[in-house]
């Protein structure tokens, strides 16, 4: 789904570069120029970037369900 419309950017490439260790939305301004135009997109992206960097902070499931097996 496109989040910035000015700069063509995505929700995946927010994403991505969430992965990548952006963890603002000013670092997401200087990676991707994401709110460097019109600003229209920035709850969005925000929005994206939050849920983004939850998932990266949040062990999957199953591994740890394998871990406490093997204890």
């Amino acid at each position: 789904m496109i989040i910035c419309h000015c700069h063509a950017v995505n929700d995946r490439q927010i994403k991505e570069a969430v992965t990548n260790g952006v963890i603002s939305v000013r670092g997401l301004h200087r990676e991707l120029n994401v709110g460097n135009t019109c600003g229209q997109c920035l709850p969005q992206a925000r929005r994206v970037l939050e849920s983004a960097l939850m998932q990266i902070s949040e062990p999957p499931a199953k591994q740890e369900q394998s871990i406490e097996k093997a204890a």
